[in-house]
């Protein structure tokens, strides 16, 4: 695996999740980019882990599940992709919501992805990582503006501040 091919795959995999924010569709592309046996796990700040265990769980979790309903006007540009040795990659993307803040810039957050792909270009493992406490103070200003999905706020949001909130409280 030289440089330039897995620098190609990232840039694919990116190319994939712009096309999925415009349909809302986020399983579309999973069986080309990920390999049978990939690892995807998604870390929320210590509230909750998950963890897929291979294509027909990342289906069914994060890009299926988590992304589905609610998630409609976000988009998540990325900002930056570093390649290293061994087919490792990171990129770094934005959690970017709907709509600007009155002085015209945008509502984001940050995020970052820890890849590995394997010799067939697919991804073997997938680390991701966000501030989950930034995330909910983006949610609370979209939301003073009108521009949280209830849904969102519903199945997300509201089950996410909840777990902040207990794992915080313990030991207090």
């Amino acid at each position: 695996m030289d440089h330039q091919s897995i620098t190609q795959a990232a840039h694919k995999l990116i190319a994939f999740h712009r096309e999925a924010e415009q349909k809302n569709e986020w399983t579309f592309f999973v069986d080309q980019m990920y390999a049978r046996d990939c690892v995807y796990t998604c870390e929320y700040g210590g509230t909750m882990r998950v963890v897929a265990d291979g294509i027909d769980e990342i289906k069914a979790t994060h890009y299926g599940r988590d992304m589905r309903k609610g998630w409609e006007g976000w988009t998540f540009p990325y900002q930056d992709v570093y390649v290293g040795e061994g087919g490792r990659v990171v990129t770094h993307w934005i959690n970017r919501g709907p709509g600007l803040r009155p002085d015209g810039s945008h509502f984001d957050t940050p995020g970052i992805s820890f890849i590995t792909f394997n010799e067939n270009l697919q991804i073997v493992r997938q680390f991701d990582v966000f501030d989950i406490a930034h995330q909910m103070h983006l949610c609370d200003e979209l939301e003073a503006q009108g521009l949280l999905s209830a849904e969102l706020k519903r199945n997300w949001v509201i089950p996410m501040k909840t777990k902040v909130i207990e794992m915080l409280s313990r030991n207090m």
